[in-house]
């Protein structure tokens, strides 16, 4: 059986034909005859039978062969991008000495079904060192010079009495503890102190050299220093020592905010008798990749142009920097990386990384017109051997996992006893395909690093933030953009069967400030270029089914509500085409119909009603027949509901 031919273009000979006639119609209005017993037709056919040929022939180039004419106009494919995710190690008891965690321990989430686990890799040492507690400080307004306590003399007062915005509880760690997990016994008298144990006006925060960053406080049994118990604090990786009072310590502090609506305020002081600190764990970041620290490519033959394929290809960019190295007399020669090989000379150790073949390549040589070679670049002598060290692989869609779904261990690591993402991976993208460069490439051609029109800027956008998930460029088509493109940006978000937490959907400053960066250099002089989000707007969907007999209503409930999850999705998979839900389209009843009545086990859709919503108030508008959308707004589903019915 023949295998498929690809079709690079898909016109044929009658398409040409027409094309060409409506090309006549406009451009030689006085040509009238065009009959196909016509002179002028008979060689607009004549053209057509040749083309129609030519097309059928390139159709047969395979993929390899295009993949080459792409290089030769300086296309390469785009790599696909790694979900990156902090992930927390738990130590089985409190640590009593330095524990690491190399750079490279790999961990994943649970297999299920068919569906192979993903694997992740820490991209760093991570460092877990025992802490105590070694000075006890407070300040308030009334005492701006830091007081310090001998808790074991007497009880410490934390605030002021009654507290007020500001007041500090200091706490000295006997050492720095950045990216550490602190766990702090605190034992006090808790009497009449009027805050709601679960809402307490109180923020943790550690300082950092140059200010004090929040802390994530993972669990607090303390309610706010309003009962004896443990809390844990997840302290950032800027943390340092510093002198506060006199006492060099690495300082953590606890201070007192002002009361939001609906929330109540201290009404006394918390009384500290007791407080300890141990270090129970640590967070380091972590990549949706394999890292390869050393590999063997091959020998040299000593001819220019040489090519070695690395072991697992795509190679990503940005996870670690590849080096080359080569064999020698004197022991191991490393080599730099370029991105061509025009201005390399002879003696130059320059190679070429091509990221999605995964091939390392030496300079060429290239005939002159005497006849004589120049090189560029050198070349390995024969029979050395060519290594490559620190590169990575991996990524993909599949890596935006969510919170909590990295808890396995993949190799077992003593005193860590469990493992856990308590943020959802982000920046996951899969790679270019052939077709996507291929309508590429055409853009690549007109653009040659300068943005004038929408898909221009889409395109450079999408070389420079691969990580993104989605781009959209809106130009100047009312008077509030005028001289302005809005560059809109979705980030790679992860999804549980197409439900996505909302604050995921705002895309981290560096992305925006490396796409802007990027943007500034290729604008025209006078273009205003703004990077930022798209407008979101909420919507909910109430339907009502009716299932067939003998279905399981719980079943049908679950499929139905996951099909509109995944329908009503800014994120590629979701929408009509599966590429995400267009910007500015509305969302029509008969729509969400079509999409429902399709569910397995459904026979009828009985009403279906869509609500706007405000997805960060949880706000709900009126019964809308069409919910419109802005141009520069998508979709969002936000708690559907459906009943199901029997027959």
């Amino acid at each position: 059986m023949a295998l498929p031919a690809p079709d690079l273009d898909d016109r044929r000979f009658g398409d040409l034909v027409t094309e060409a006639l409506d090309i006549v119609r406009r451009s030689c209005p006085e040509w009238t005859d065009q009959s196909p017993a016509d002179a002028g037709v008979t060689l607009i056919e004549a053209h057509a039978y040749l083309i129609d040929g030519l097309y059928q022939r390139l159709n047969r180039v395979p993929d390899r062969l295009q993949l080459k004419f792409l290089d030769l106009i300086g296309l390469r494919l785009v790599p696909p991008t790694p979900a990156t995710a902090p992930v927390t190690f738990w130590l089985s008891a409190p640590a009593r000495a330095p524990l690491t965690v190399a750079r490279g321990t790999e961990i994943g989430t649970i297999r299920s079904g068919s569906e192979p686990a993903v694997v992740f890799t820490s991209t760093a040492d991570l460092t877990i060192s025992p802490c105590s507690v070694v000075a006890l400080l407070t300040r308030t307004e009334e005492e701006p010079d830091p007081v310090e306590h001998d808790l074991g003399a007497s009880a410490a007062v934390a605030f002021s009495t009654p507290p007020r915005a500001g007041d500090e509880l200091l706490i000295g760690l006997d050492g720095a503890a950045p990216s550490l997990a602190v766990r702090l016994e605190y034992g006090g008298q808790t009497e009449g102190l009027g805050i709601d144990p679960d809402d307490p006006p109180l923020a943790w925060e550690a300082w950092t050299g140059s200010s004090w960053t929040a802390c994530d406080v993972d669990r607090d049994e303390t309610g706010g220093l309003n009962r004896s118990g443990s809390m844990v604090l997840h302290l950032p990786a800027g943390h340092q020592t510093s002198v506060i009072g006199g006492q060099p310590a690495g300082w953590i502090r606890a201070r007192v905010e002002e009361p939001g609506d609906g929330q109540a305020g201290y009404t006394a002081s918390p009384l500290v008798r007791r407080l300890d600190a141990c270090s129970v764990g640590g967070t380091a970041d972590a990549v949706h990749a394999e890292l390869v620290f050393d590999e063997v490519l091959g020998e040299s033959d000593g001819v220019p142009g040489q090519v070695f394929a690395v072991g697992t290809a795509p190679v990503l960019a940005g996870i670690a920097s590849p080096v080359i190295e080569v064999s020698s007399e004197h022991g191991w020669t490393e080599w730099s990386e370029v991105d061509d090989f025009a201005a390399s000379g002879p003696e130059d150790r320059h190679f070429r990384l091509d990221a999605v073949p995964g091939e390392v390549s030496f300079g060429p040589a290239v005939r002159l017109a005497d006849g004589g070679l120049r090189r560029h670049g050198a070349v390995p002598a024969k029979d050395e051997i060519v290594r490559i060290r620190g590169y990575a692989t991996g990524g993909g869609l599949r890596g935006n996992v969510p919170r909590a779904a990295i808890v396995s261990l993949r190799s077992s690591i003593p005193f860590v006893s469990a493992v856990e993402n308590r943020v959802a991976a982000q920046g996951g993208t899969d790679g270019e395909s052939l077709a996507e460069a291929r309508d590429r490439a055409p853009m690549l051609l007109r653009t040659r690093g300068r943005a004038v029109t929408a898909e221009d800027y889409e395109a450079l956008a999408r070389e420079a933030v691969p990580e993104a998930a989605r781009i959209r460029c809106i130009t100047a088509g009312d008077a509030e953009l005028a001289g302005t493109v809005k560059v809109l940006v979705v980030p790679a978000a992860a999804q549980r069967d197409g439900e996505i937490i909302f604050a995921d959907l705002v895309p981290p400053v560096p992305l925006l400030e490396k796409l802007a960066e990027r943007l500034e250099q290729v604008r025209l002089i006078g273009t205003r270029v703004s990077v930022e989000p798209p407008r979101y707007r909420g919507v909910t969907v109430v339907a009502r089914l009716v299932a067939r007999p003998r279905v399981d209503r719980d079943r049908v409930r679950a499929e139905a509500l996951a099909v509109l999850y995944r329908f009503l999705n800014p994120l590629p998979g979701g929408g009509f085409d599966g590429s995400g839900w267009e910007f500015g389209r509305s969302v029509r009843s008969g729509d969400v119909y079509a999409v429902l009545q399709a569910v397995r086990g459904v026979q009828a859709v009985e009403d279906i009603r869509l609500f706007s919503a405000n997805p960060v108030t949880g706000e709900r508008g009126t019964e809308q027949a069409r919910i419109d959308l802005e141009r520069n707004s998508l979709v969002y589903s936000f708690e559907h509901l459906v009943k199901v019915e029997d027959h």
